[in-house]
C-alpha cells in the first residue's frame, strides 16, 4: 500500500560553478600543466557557448536544421545511387589512407613507433606514394579538409585509424587513468550547470523531473579550504542564496548548513557558549544560528575528504549541538573526486585516535582516511569520544560533555546523534561485501544480525577492547558492512543510497538490506543530483528505483524514512 506523503530527496546539490575552486585538477594533472584548466575557464566557456545568442542558438535555428538536411540529401543520394556509392567508397579509402599518414608523422615527432613498426609503416607508405595514392609533401589544408571529411562522413575510416594507431603506440595506455577522466567528467558536468548563474535555475531543473510536492534536501559545498584556490563566490554567498529559495519553497527545500573545522573558526560564522546543563548556545550573530534557529535550515552537512577527519576539535560543538537539538548531520562517505589537493600534513601520517601508521602518499588514497566510516565510531563510542575530549585544548569541550576524568563515562555523549552516512560507502563496497564469501568480517551481518561488528571487542562481556583491532577492520572490513553495523549498534545512525543507485547492481542488496527490521528504518533516498548526472538523469534514477522496488519499499526510503531524520511529522 502506497504512503500518501511526498517524496523527499535527502541528497542534493544545486552549487554552480563559482562556488567551485579553480584548479580542481591539481593532483591529476602535473604542475604547471593543472593552471591551464581553471574551473573558471571552462565555467566561462559554457556561459558563452549557452549565453544569450552565444554558438549553442545556432543548433535549434533554421541553418542548422537546412545544413542537417542538406547532410541527409547528400548521403541518401549516394546510398542510393550504385555508382555513387561505390565513388563514396574509393573516396573514402583514399582520404582513410592520406589521413592516416598525415597524422602518423605529426604523432611519430612526438613519441616515436618501435623501429620494426617505422619499417612496416614505411613499407606500406613507399608503396603508396610509387601509386600516387598519397602525396610526398601533403597540403596541410587539404589534409585539414580530409580529416573534416572523415569526421562526418566516414566513421569506419576513423576506427580503422585508431585500431591501426592503438597497435603502433599502445594507444589506450597513453589515456588518462580512471580517475582523470571522472575528473574530466566532474568538469564538463559542472560546466553543463554553470550557465545557470545562480541556484534557482539548477534547482528549478531538479524540480522539473519529479512530481510536484516532493522534497529536496540542499547540501551545500565549501570547498574554499581543500588546497585547490579560492572559489569566485564565498559560502556566506552561497547560503544567502539557499534561504532566498528556501523562504520561496518552504514546503519543498530543506537546507542544510556546511561546517567546515576551518570556517568554525570565524566567529562570525560560528560561535558559541556553554551553559550549565553543558548545552551549546549560539552566538545570535553567527551565521549558523541565523540560518538553523531563526530561519529553520533543516541540518548540517560535513565532507571530510576535503582535508579533515570529522571528530576535529572545532567540530565538536557542531556534534554536541546537532545531539542536544535533534539536527541531522549528512557527511560523505565514499571515494569520489572531490578531494583536498594539498600537501599531506605530519599530523596525518597515524590515525589521531585509533593510532595505526596511515601510509598512503597520492591524495585521493590518503584522503579515504578522512572518508572512512570508523571514523565515527569516534565519535559515537563513548569511550574513544572521552579520549578526544580529554585532549582538547578548548576547555569548553570538556564542560558541553560533562568530562571529570579519564576513567570516568562522559555525563553527555554523541550515541544518539542523528547521523546520516552518504553515499551507504559507495557501490564498490557493495560489490565487495557480495565478493567476499569468506571473509570474516561480512559474514558478521548473518551471524550476528542484530549488532553485526563488535568493533573494540572480542568477547561479548565488553571487559578490554582488543588491541589491533580497529586497524584489522580499516585495513580489511568492508564499508558496507561497518555501516549497517553502525546502524544497528546506534540508534540515529542512518545511510542515504546517493550516487550508489545509478547502479542497478546494487539493487539485490538494497532490497536484502530493507527486509532486515533494525536497518529498514535507517535507510534514506537520495541522488547526488546533479554530481550523479554522468550516469543518468534523476528522473531515470526515480523510475529505476520505483520500478526496481516494491512499492513498500520504495515509500519506506523516499515517503517514511526522509521524515524523522528530517523532523517532520509522520
Amino acid at each position: 500500500m502506497s504512503s500518501d506523503h511526498p517524496i523527499i530527496n535527502c541528497h542534493t546539490h544545486i552549487f554552480t560553478g563559482d562556488h567551485v575552486p579553480p584548479w580542481l585538477a591539481k593532483t591529476f594533472l602535473a604542475a604547471p600543466i593543472y593552471f591551464l584548466l581553471p574551473v573558471s575557464g571552462i565555467v566561462a566557456v559554457f556561459r558563452w557557448w549557452y549565453g544569450e545568442k552565444g554558438p549553442n542558438d545556432f543548433f535549434y535555428g533554421a541553418t542548422w536544421k537546412r545544413v542537417l538536411k542538406t547532410l541527409y540529401t547528400i548521403r541518401m543520394t549516394v546510398a542510393r545511387n550504385g555508382i555513387l556509392n561505390i565513388l563514396s567508397i574509393l573516396l573514402g579509402i583514399y582520404i582513410t589512407l592520406n589521413v592516416f599518414f598525415f597524422l602518423y608523422h605529426l604523432i611519430a615527432h612526438l613519441v616515436a613507433p618501435s623501429k620494426k613498426d617505422v619499417a612496416k609503416v614505411g613499407y606500406v607508405e613507399g608503396l603508396l606514394r610509387s601509386a600516387k595514392i598519397i602525396g610526398a609533401h601533403p597540403n596541410t589544408l587539404l589534409m585539414l579538409l580530409f580529416v573534416f571529411i572523415l569526421l562526418v562522413f566516414y566513421s569506419q575510416g576513423r576506427k580503422l585509424i585508431l585500431f591501426v594507431f592503438n597497435q603502433l603506440w599502445k594507444f589506450m595506455g597513453m589515456l588518462p587513468k580512471k580517475s582523470t577522466i571522472e575528473l574530466l567528467k566532474r568538469y564538463v558536468l559542472i560546466g553543463r550547470f554553470s550557465r545557470y548563474e545562480n541556484q534557482s535555475g539548477i534547482f528549478s531543473k531538479l524540480c522539473g523531473q519529479y512530481p510536484q510536492e516532493t522534497g529536496f534536501v540542499i547540501l551545500p559545498m565549501d570547498m574554499r579550504y581543500m588546497g585547490a584556490g579560492k572559489p569566485k563566490i564565498d559560502i556566506r554567498s552561497q547560503l544567502d542564496d539557499l534561504l532566498t529559495l528556501k523562504t520561496k519553497h518552504d514546503r519543498i527545500c530543506y537546507p542544510f548548513v556546511f561546517a567546515d573545522p576551518h570556517r568554525l573558526t570565524d566567529k562570525t560564522y560560528f560561535d558559541y557558549i556553554v551553559d550549565a546543563n553543558g548545552d551549546v548556545i549560539l552566538s545570535p550573530d553567527c551565521l549558523i544560528k541565523q540560518l538553523l534557529e531563526d530561519n529553520q535550515f533543516s541540518g548540517i552537512k560535513i565532507y571530510p575528504a576535503l582535508g579533515y577527519f570529522p571528530f576535529e576539535e572545532a567540530l565538536l560543538p557542531i556534534w554536541k549541538y546537532a545531539s542536544q537539538n535533534n539536527l541531522p548531520v549528512t557527511t560523505h562517505c565514499i571515494k569520489g573526486t572531490i578531494f583536498y589537493r594539498g600537501s599531506k600534513e605530519k599530523d596525518w601520517d597515524q590515525h589521531p585516535v585509533f593510532g595505526f601508521p596511515l601510509l598512503q602518499r597520492q591524495n585521493e588514497l590518503f584522503t579515504l582516511n578522512f572518508t572512512h566510516p570508523l571514523n565515527y565510531l569516534c565519535l559515537l563510542d563513548e569511550t574513544l569520544l572521552r579520549t578526544l575530549v580529554a585532549r582538547a585544548a578548548d576547555s569548553r569541550i570538556k564542560q558541553m560533555f560533562g568530562y571529570t576524568g579519564d576513567n570516568t563515562p562522559l555525563e553527555r555523549d554523541l550515541q544518539k546523534v542523528k547521523l546520516c552516512l552518504a553515499h551507504f560507502g559507495g557501490d564498490d563496497q557493495w560489490k565487495l561485501f557480495m565478493d567476499r564469501d569468506r571473509d570474516i568480517w561480512s559474514r558478521m551481518l548473518q551471524s550476528h544480525p542484530d549488532r553485526g561488528i563488535e568493533f573494540l571487542y572480542t568477547d561479548e562481556t565488553h571487559a578490554t577492547p582488543t588491541p589491533g583491532k580497529p586497524e584489522l577492520l580499516w585495513n580489511d572490513a568492508d564499508w558496507y558492512t561497518i555501516i549497517c553495523s553502525l546502524m544497528l549498534q546506534y540508534p540515529n545512525t542512518c545511510a542515504d543510497i546517493s550516487y550508489i543507485l545509478h547502479n542497478p547492481e546494487i539493487l539485490p542488496l538494497l532490497q536484502q538490506t530493507l527486509r532486515h527490521p533494525s536497518l529498514r528504518p535507517r535507510v534514506l533516498y537520495g541522488t547526488d543530483f546533479y554530481v550523479v548526472r554522468n550516469h543518468k538523469s534523476d528522473k531515470e534514477m526515480l523510475a529505476d528505483m520505483m520500478g526496481g522496488l516494491s512499492i513498500e519499499d520504495f515509500d519506506q526510503i523516499a515517503r517514511i524514512n526522509p521524515r524523522p531524520f528530517l523532523n517532520l511529522e509522520l
